[in-house]
């Protein structure tokens, strides 16, 4: 019915650091050469070739190191608005700045390393992909709603709109420290996640070429595709779960 499911556990993730910022310390993009939202940041890179693509990391990595005031979140939006996309991508991911640059290296170099992603691009646009029941956890979207205000501003929207067919928050859920088990509650917030996941890419310029989904994301697929309004598509994916 669900195909094959396959798990492989390698071992438990680290701890997250404290973030900067706190008890007096400098707060995030103060100095610290971190991300000004206390998160990761993406710098992606591109060019026509594997070649092409290992001296750009290059080029980029030198480009940073002489301007040592440029901020990471500045670079990585440069970097992802301001040049053409070529076949052959690499993102770099990082907290600071010097964890980007070990990045920059590692791709300059052809070497694999944490937080470096290679691949190519084909396609013109993105296509969204929208998951049912069961991608949910303990905690999603906190971190969005403390650093997005797209995402923040997305979800009171849905909030609004979900708002006449439940009773229950949906910030509150989303805030919540407590396991979602409810089947009425999991799949109105999984839409309303999802669709202010869309508003979020389409906010830093990612519009999807065409949208598909399962079970409660095929109605987010058709809130974003425009097909439903956010109000029909809140009251359907209530009324459904509930009716479930």
């Amino acid at each position: 019915m669900s195909g094959t499911n396959a798990h492989v556990i390698l071992e438990q993730a680290p701890e997250a650091p404290e973030q900067a910022g706190r008890s007096g310390h400098p707060a995030a993009g103060e100095g610290t050469g971190a991300s000004a939202t206390g998160g990761v940041t993406a710098w992606s890179v591109s060019a026509r070739t594997p070649e092409a693509l290992r001296a750009q990391a290059e080029r980029v990595r030198e480009a940073v190191a002489e301007h040592p005031h440029w901020s990471p979140d500045e670079v990585g939006h440069a970097l992802a608005t301001g040049r053409t996309w070529f076949d052959q991508r690499a993102v770099v991911l990082g907290r600071d700045r010097d964890e980007l640059l070990r990045g920059l290296d590692a791709l300059a170099a052809g070497e694999e390393a944490p937080g470096v992603v290679t691949g190519s691009g084909r396609c013109a646009a993105p296509v969204f992909v929208f998951p049912g029941q069961g991608s949910q956890w303990t905690g999603m979207a906190h971190e969005l709603l403390g650093t997005s205000a797209v995402f923040r501003e997305s979800i009171a929207a849905c909030e609004a709109a979900l708002s006449p067919h439940v009773d229950w928050s949906l910030t509150e859920v989303l805030r919540s420290d407590e396991p979602i088990t409810r089947v009425d509650v999991i799949q109105p917030v999984l839409f309303a996640v999802m669709v202010s996941l869309a508003d979020l890419w389409r906010s830093l310029g990612v519009e999807p070429a065409a949208v598909i989904g399962h079970s409660q994301g095929e109605i987010a697929a058709a809130v974003v595709s425009g097909a439903l309004t956010l109000h029909d598509g809140a009251k359907i994916a209530a009324l459904r779960s509930q009716a479930l």
